[in-house]
């Protein structure tokens, strides 16, 4: 439709005194993200440290490191949708505080632990937390930047990422080269301190305003589905097989239950979620995306810190440096990822993306314990490229197909896709590495003892414990380690590559190209009046 001759431009939707501060608000969500992405990439670098004995770690096991790493993703996975829905409806900034808090609780108690027992509860209280901080984030970012400028401006708050990555390692390696283990959680604390203060005081409130009816029933069955899904994937994950009863049960049960779920979703009157938006191919696809980018880079990032620390010795320091040229990748190209989409189209950005992610991933099956640091560098600039160009154009896709009132619920369905593929990655691809190491060590443990031989074939970090008892007579078996290791990380990573390649021909089908960012779009377009839409109110 037109405006007659005359009529005054429909008022935008941001109120002015928001849409002035909008950068500085952009700048403590990125700081609040920050909290939630710096935990995991700290964590990262400390698995050895902590797998230690006491006093320099507490002797964590590996399925016990995954699940310190998992217990997180569990609750975190499990609650995101309903933290969405909660935030749409009682407000987003009162979520994100009570998100923060809960994570800084969270992180000063695991900083404490004395068991791995502990770490691992501990670690679910900081995912309640996180919980609702990520959804959040996002949707605060929908409310505050008109339509035009979302685009640009997720594509800074993707950059974050790369930055939380960046500053992630970096710190990690330095707490743990000065101080205990337990200080790479307590450093979130006064990290959750000054974001609280910032938050109170710059981010403005936003909710649905006619969130319509709860839907309880929707809200069980997405709580239940997602974590008995999730917890299959892991538990798959720590006994490397996927046909064991404790493993299907949760996961056929999971299933079962999120189909449900939907089939709830389509029936009822008031629903959590509009399942018709999966009917676009481009929605699908953009979802799609996100769940295997992440499937295949979170496995590789689980076992690429056990080669750089425990294959080629670097210390969690030197392996934090070595991850930069991903983040920097990151930080550079995100923010700017929206220019080449508007250039190519989002088909072609991402499917190079993904190319260039499966690119990084197949590289790892040509590294061995000499490969120059060059080469590792190189292969993880391509790989925060190509991430880069892939996650902020999906998550446009994903945004600005909800109502703007929706936007938690958008964000909420974004971040579970990640985090289940995520959680899937570390799970099959840990399943993966873990079967084919034992499979290699085995034929090298005749020297060990019968008492110890069952745990020396359980991953290198074991391997290489059980070697050091041994003295003199273990240096064969370390050598024999670190090739098993690396064998295993050689099959492991072209399976990554293989999703990733997935990846890649699911946005070449699916998601629009060029043409079909230029067709003329829904004249009121999500979450606006056709008037805001004819006659938009460009501000400075």
């Amino acid at each position: 439709m037109s405006i007659p001759s005359g009529a005054p431009a429909a008022a935008p939707r941001v109120p002015e005194a928001v849409h002035r501060r909008r950068w500085i608000i952009l700048g403590v969500l990125m700081f609040s993200l920050l909290i939630v992405v710096l935990d995991n990439s700290i964590l990262n670098v400390a698995v050895k440290t902590i797998a230690s004995p006491a006093p320099t770690g507490i002797g964590a096991t590996q399925s016990e490191l995954e699940w310190a790493i998992n217990s997180y993703t569990l609750v975190f996975a499990g609650l995101l949708f309903t933290a969405g829905l909660l935030g749409d409806r009682i407000g987003r900034k009162k979520v994100l505080l009570a998100g923060i808090l809960v994570f800084g609780i969270g992180s000063a108690l695991a900083a404490l632990s004395s068991s791995p027992g502990e770490l691992i509860t501990w670690r679910a209280l900081m995912g309640l937390g996180a919980a609702f901080v990520m959804p959040a984030t996002l949707a605060v970012l929908m409310n505050v930047f008109e339509r035009d400028e979302q685009p640009k401006a997720i594509g800074i708050w993707a950059g974050s990422v790369g930055l939380g990555i960046a500053i992630g390692p970096i710190t990690g390696g330095a707490l743990l080269e000065h101080f205990w283990w337990g200080s790479i959680f307590l450093v979130n604390v006064p990290v959750v301190v000054v974001a609280l203060v910032a938050m109170a005081v710059l981010v403005p409130d936003s909710r649905d305003p006619a969130p319509g009816r709860v839907d309880p029933l929707g809200v069980v069955l997405s709580i239940v589905g997602l974590v008995l899904l999730v917890y299959g994937i892991i538990r798959g994950g720590e006994l490397a097989s996927f046909t064991d009863i404790t493993v299907l049960a949760p996961l056929i049960g999971g299933l079962l239950v999120l189909a449900g779920f939907v089939l709830h979703e389509k029936r009822s009157t008031h629903p959590s979620i509009d399942i018709s938006y999966f009917r676009k191919p481009a929605f699908s696809a953009a979802v799609a995306a996100i769940a295997l980018v992440f499937f295949a880079l979170m496995g590789v990032t689980f076992f690429s810190a056990f080669y750089l620390q425990s294959v080629r010795g670097y210390t969690a320091l030197e392996s934090g440096l070595l991850i930069l040229p991903l983040a920097a990748a990151q930080m550079i190209f995100a923010p700017r990822a929206r220019l080449v989409v508007d250039r190519f189209g989002a088909r072609a950005v991402c499917t190079v993306g993904m190319l260039l992610v499966a690119a990084g991933l197949a590289a790892f099956a040509l590294f061995d314990a000499d490969t120059p640091l060059w080469v590792l560098c190189l292969v993880f600039f391509v790989q925060g490229t190509g991430m880069a160009h892939i996650m902020p154009p999906v998550t446009v896709a994903v945004m600005q197909a909800l109502p703007r009132e929706r936007a938690g619920s958008g964000s909420a369905i974004n971040n579970t896709f990640r985090q289940v593929g995520g959680a899937l990655g570390i799970a099959v691809l840990g399943s993966v590495l873990s079967t084919v190491y034992r499979g290699d060590i085995e034929g090298h443990l005749d020297g060990v003892p019968a008492a110890a031989r069952d745990v020396a074939g359980e991953s290198i970090e074991a391997t290489l414990g059980v070697a050091q008892k041994l003295g003199p007579a273990g240096k064969p078996l370390i050598a024999a380690a670190n090739d098993a290791f690396i064998g295993a990380m050689h099959v492991t990573a072209l399976g990554s590559a293989a999703v990733a390649l997935i990846g890649a021909a699911v946005v070449a089908a699916f998601l629009p190209g060029r043409q079909d960012a230029r067709l003329k779009p829904d004249p009121a377009g999500p979450g606006r009046t056709p008037e805001a839409t004819e006659v938009p109110a460009r501000r400075s």
